[in-house]
């Protein structure tokens, strides 16, 4: 379809204020030309940091070329949405710092704690596109959301969205980084938006934060260090030397986040899919480890934290219970507890609950030695 330049203009301003309709913050449009990224993308899968993500590998440069993944795109509509729960705490850097500080806590990252973005995203840009195609008639597109092999980051910072941060996220000076991104792959000729300035200067308040040390430089994430990959995307063992250092996270990692001085502008979601579900924002790691696997997919029903399945989350919360042992927390629940499972039909989970066991403080038992860090 071709449309006159007046008319494109037009649309990409409608689009936008759609977008706002829709619950979406904020929507820009990016070109598709990302070689300048190209080097970059190959040396981080080259040096490995991917982990077991084989599926970053196995796609390659496509992750770069939008057109090769969806053939006829001419340009990304990229769109953010807050995902910062509106019913939780008021002051929510600090309420989550004290989560970290109490041993027996469980502590989920916050996108996590309501429905799966993936979903509400999908939904909200499929509306998008039908509201567009209702306007000028059929148009050739796909709507992506953390889903298929785009540079979603790279497009967003080319757009103006913000900027990328030294964690690797986006940043917003208006909203941090506490939302989500979607893509709308779109064969329109639309006008594009331009990039904005960097601006964290010389902080290096995330890499300083990083409990695991994943941020081993600016701008550069070894995913095979960061506890939301240990947690959510290892399928196997968590590495010994690495458990202590997970604390009582057992689903992502805010930190790197909650210490960026640009979230303290950071937005509450406006669609109450991201409202905290299930006592998730004040849950204990015994409460959570007792949960069948019925229980598991029950309570967590359209929850994003589903996708690990029971198996993982035992094993991740029986690593918070160890760690919870070594901060001397009163043992008694916590061992008991972890006897419950001592005989589960997962070796996976077996061996992280013997290895939580030998966590305890002052009792002369073959406490690993990993398990003596600083948690």
């Amino acid at each position: 379809m071709t449309l006159p330049v007046t008319d494109l203009l037009a649309l990409a301003t409608t689009i936008k204020a759609w977008g706002q309709e829709l619950g979406f913050a904020e929507l820009r449009i990016a070109d598709i030309d990302l070689q300048h990224a190209e080097a970059g993308l190959l040396a981080w899968l080259d040096a490995g940091y991917h982990g077991g993500m084989d599926y970053m590998a196995t796609h390659g440069m496509m992750r770069a070329r939008p057109a090769e993944l969806v053939p006829g795109t001419l340009r990304v509509i990229t769109a953010r949405m807050n995902y910062l729960p509106a019913n939780g705490s008021d002051d929510w850097r600090a309420s989550e710092a004290r989560r970290l500080a109490e041993p027996g806590a469980a502590v989920v990252s916050l996108y996590a704690r309501g429905r799966d973005y993936h979903k509400i995203l999908r939904s909200r840009l499929q509306q998008l596109a039908t509201r567009i195609s209702n306007e000028i008639g059929p148009f050739g597109y796909r709507v992506f959301t953390d889903s298929a092999p785009v540079m979603e980051v790279e497009l967003a910072t080319q757009a103006g969205l913000g900027w990328r941060g030294k964690h690797t996220l986006l940043l917003n000076r208006e909203a941090g980084s506490m939302f989500f991104l979607g893509e709308l792959l779109t064969d329109l000729p639309l006008p594009v938006d331009a990039p904005v300035s960097a601006h964290c200067g010389s902080c290096q308040a995330c890499i300083t934060a990083c409990p695991t040390g994943a941020i081993i430089g600016p701008y550069r994430l070894d995913a095979r260090r960061c506890i939301s990959y240990l947690t959510i995307e290892l399928k196997g063992s968590i590495p010994l030397e690495l458990r202590p250092l997970i604390g009582n996270r057992i689903y992502g990692c805010d930190d790197c986040q909650t210490v960026c001085p640009w979230n303290k502008y950071a937005q509450r979601a406006v669609l109450p899919d991201f409202d905290v579900r299930n006592g998730l924002g004040q849950a204990a790691l015994v409460s959570l480890f007792a949960w069948s696997e019925d229980e598991f997919n029950r309570y967590l029903e359209g929850s994003p934290i589903r996708r690990i399945g029971h198996e993982r989350w035992l094993r991740n919360v029986a690593v918070g219970l160890g760690n919870a042992l070594t901060a001397g927390a009163p043992p008694g629940p916590l061992l008991a507890a972890l006897e419950a499972r001592r005989g589960h039909a997962s070796a996976l989970v077996r061996e992280h609950v013997e290895w939580a066991m030998a966590c305890r403080v002052g009792t002369g038992s073959s406490c690993p030695r990993e398990c003596t860090a600083n948690p």
